[in-house]
């Protein structure tokens, strides 16, 4: 850590050559998975200049994301390996996640560092916050890096300019918590989660709150929905299938994307692994969950259907439109593809009293599971190892159900009641 703290001050040190200045810092602290920085002053003349993070490879080189004062953002390269030609440039071509590529040139600032000044464009900025991996060719070889944690690195490196402008370099703090965004107003034909719905409608008491989870790592990681631990008082409780219950602890959550991970204090025989290939349109899934657990059955229920879309509401591109029936409990339960992977976590399904008055319609098999996108991003950010697969073999609904029970958790706590519960 510390050799690399040299180097991210060496090469912001390079950066400034041309005003015959010096990196001095860090400032603050920014720390995002393996991603480490904070801000930087000009030493010349005292000035902020940049926020800038880092993060080393086993390959020896090390990574940097620099965004300067103006909101300018730059990568830079660097390793003890390299013999460069101070003042050379040459193009690279950065490709994330396999999508479109994009051309760029690196300029060599010191006989081991390389930066690339990175052009204002959204498509770039998208692609590079969501991916997992970026690959970098040049001059006939190709460097791979694991991108995780670059989804929130941007947002907190932006978070750091703004923070360190408005309240100068010697007041600054964390930067890693990032500025939150106003909320969206929801659409008058919405969206209900289906976790277990309060009966009692006083604020000020408690009531037995369930959903569903699932084991994502063999290190006791879950994951379920945001709205199934929101509000809860106490321990939160995970039900494997013939387990004694476990205390589990909130590790982070996602309220924009209503998702919540969870840790077990031991580890699971079994976990569910995350189809690779993208799911389509009219492909067969089957959601696992404990819908209305104890006034139907104590055990998890299984339901099929089809993948009918692959946007929700008002073209929203983070879920999946599914037929299987889910119920209040369904939440935070796998979505399985016929090969028995998941393809999504079941989330909510259409409010049929508010879609009833708008459209004067009652509708039918209309749910919404998170794809696994939002998914893989959110385990990245929280540095959660996961395992990805992609098997063609179809498997029997029977046999994905047992499968599935392995892995499967009942969700269950107290918790205190939100006015708007009732309305669900």
């Amino acid at each position: 850590m510390k050799r690399y703290a040299i180097a991210i001050a060496i090469l912001l040190g390079a950066l400034f050559a041309n005003s015959n200045g010096e990196a001095r810092g860090p400032y603050g602290s920014i720390s995002v998975g393996n991603w480490k920085g904070g801000a930087y002053t000009n030493d010349s003349t005292g000035e902020f200049s940049t926020c800038s993070a880092f993060a080393p490879y086993k390959s020896g080189i090390a990574l940097y994301v620099i965004v300067g004062a103006n909101m300018n953002w730059r990568l830079g390269f660097s390793s003890d390996a390299w013999k460069l030609t101070t003042g050379n440039t040459f193009p690279i071509v950065l490709t994330f996640d396999g999508q479109q590529p994009f051309n760029v040139y690196g300029a060599v600032i010191g006989p081991s560092l390389v930066v690339v000044d990175m052009p204002d464009n959204s498509t770039l900025i998208n692609q590079f916050r969501k991916s997992r991996t970026m690959t970098a060719f040049t001059q006939g070889q190709l460097f791979q890096f694991d991108m995780s944690g670059t989804a929130a690195l941007l947002p907190t490196l932006v978070n750091c300019v703004s923070k360190t402008k408005a309240l100068g370099i010697a007041n600054v703090g964390d930067f890693s918590v990032v500025i939150p965004t106003k909320q969206v107003a929801k659409p008058a034909v919405s969206e209900t989660p289906v976790s277990s719905i309060p009966t009692d409608s006083k604020p000020t008491k408690t009531f037995d709150q369930t959903g569903t989870g699932f084991a994502v790592s063999a290190n006791g990681h879950v994951v379920t929905n945001n709205h199934v631990v929101e509000g809860c008082v106490g321990d939160i409780q995970g039900n494997l299938t013939g387990e004694a219950p476990v205390r589990l602890r909130v590790v982070s959550t996602d309220e924009t994307n209503d998702l919540a991970l969870l840790q077990a204090p031991g580890s699971f025989k079994e976990f569910a692994n995350i189809k690779e290939r993208a799911i389509h349109s009219g492909d067969n899934v089957v959601a696992i969950g404990y819908p209305f657990h104890g006034l139907l059955t104590s055990d998890f229920t299984v339901t099929t259907g089809i993948v009918s879309s692959l946007s929700g509401i008002l073209n929203n591109t983070r879920f999946l439109q599914i037929s299987a029936a889910v119920q209040p409990g369904n939440s935070g339960g796998p979505l399985l593809a016929s090969s028995g992977e998941v393809v999504g976590v079941v989330a909510a399904k259409l409010n049929a009293l508010k879609f009833a008055k708008a459209t004067g319609t009652i509708p039918e098999n209309i749910n919404f599971a998170i794809k696994t996108g939002s998914l893989r991003d959110f385990l990245d950010n929280s540095v959660v190892p996961y395992q990805t697969s992609d098997s063609k073999n179809e498997l029997k609904t029977a046999d994905i159900a047992r499968n599935a029970r392995a892995f499967t958790l009942l969700i269950s706590c107290k918790a205190t009641e939100k006015k708007e519960s009732a309305k669900n």
